[in-house]
């Protein structure tokens, strides 16, 4: 027994005084894509930690900030916070009202939590995970890092001199990258490819501009994945990243005239990431032109690519109209579906469920509004058929 009351008495004053935090993602900083990793990690499911180093969130213009998941979550918290029913319109969003409704959000969930104005002077491995050093006896352990400020502190443990935050790529069809995006950039015709935001070599930390909402809510989903998961970042899997952040209404594909507001903008963003339907870049920005009629030129060989009995089909019907009623053709043929079935569930969904404002009309050429959504429904594409790490198809 006094053996036994000995070994109390010693662990009594590291139980008192030493004190880890454990989470699943931790990320660093104060800044747009702080914000927005935070949020989308805890919306998928895990702990994150927010360290701002400051008194809290210092964030551009609220109203200027892309409409997303991440920004829809906390509009819903401020009207909780600030007591406003739906009908009413909500003030604007200062850092100071900002800062305030996270805190609420903070204290009251049991995934997020912010801490402001802490310093760490060390982070290093543990095991797969991370070491935040808060002081000598407090600490934070995390499965996934996200850096979006001073990296300089950890390039000691990563033996490197120096890291690059994650960069965009240009949109272009001369390759087949932009099927493997987690993130469209609002305005621009730029878009961050999953791989893009790994870093080679180094498992479960990213690294990411402060400035940019898009590409923290895309490293918030993909650390939360390798959490979930219980598995490596260089693991990730980009279908189920890519899904989890369309669920969040995060455009992967930045098409300016496709709002997430848009009844079809979930239809459009799929078949827009195949490239079944290419979308016209004019001085920087990506235009999906919704209303636009489809050609049979344009997406005789996308969809070719994508399954070996369109190929059949094409040889079969040559320089035909895209209108209705050769879609439901191409689709019933290479889905394996009943023409006649499929014509009348299209005609009940017309106006229904996919809020078309043409009437239902077999002779009738489709818009690439129409078309993606037929397309979407009836073959899924990007849900059913892989890509490589370059966006090649794998049939």
């Amino acid at each position: 027994m006094k053996k036994l009351f000995f070994v109390f008495a010693f662990l009594i004053p590291l139980i008192t005084y030493a004190q880890t935090i454990k989470t699943d993602v931790l990320i660093l900083g104060s800044s747009n894509a702080a914000f927005a990793a935070g949020i989308q990690a805890t919306e998928s499911g895990v702990n994150a930690i927010i360290l701002t180093q400051s008194d809290g969130f210092k964030l551009s213009d609220f109203k200027s900030l892309p409409q997303s998941g991440v920004t829809k979550a906390f509009e819903k918290r401020a009207r909780k916070s600030l007591k406003l029913a739906d009908s009413l319109p909500l003030p604007e969003i200062t850092n100071q009202i900002l800062n305030a409704v996270i805190k609420n959000w903070s204290d009251s969930s049991k995934l997020l939590d912010v801490i402001n104005n802490t310093i760490y002077y060390e982070i290093k491995r543990s095991g797969s995970g991370w070491e935040a050093k808060l002081t000598k006896e407090k600490s934070i352990k995390a499965k996934v890092l996200i850096v979006t400020d001073n990296i300089e502190k950890i390039l000691p443990t990563l033996k490197v001199e120096s890291l690059k935050p994650a960069e965009t790529n240009t949109l272009t069809y001369t390759e087949n990258l932009y099927r493997t995006t987690i993130g469209g950039i609002n305005g621009t015709s730029n878009y961050l490819p999953l791989y893009n935001l790994l870093v080679p070599n180094h498992e479960n930390i990213l690294y990411i501009k402060a400035d940019n909402l898009e590409i923290g809510q895309a490293a918030g989903a993909t650390a939360a994945y390798a959490a979930f998961f219980q598995t490596k970042t260089s693991l990730s899997n980009l279908k189920r990243i890519q899904g989890e952040l369309l669920s969040y209404k995060l455009s992967l594909m930045p098409f300016e005239d496709v709002k997430i507001v848009d009844s079809n903008w979930l239809a459009i963003q799929k078949v827009g990431i195949t490239g079944i339907l290419k979308a016209d870049i004019k001085d920087g920005k990506v235009y999906f032109n919704p209303e636009k009629e489809v050609t049979y030129d344009e997406v005789k060989q996308p969809i070719k690519d994508y399954y070996y009995k369109a190929q059949i089909w094409f040889d079969d019907h040559q320089n035909i109209p895209i209108n209705l009623e050769n879609t439901i053709s191409m689709v019933c043929y290479v889905g394996n579906k009943a023409v006649d079935v499929t014509k009348n569930e299209i005609e009940k969904k017309w106006k229904k469920n996919y809020k078309f404002s043409s009437k239902y009309d077999l002779k009738k050429i489709l818009t690439r509004r129409e078309f993606s959504v037929i397309i979407n429904e009836y073959l899924k594409p990007f849900d059913l058929i892989n890509v490589d790490r370059t966006g090649r198809v794998i049939r």
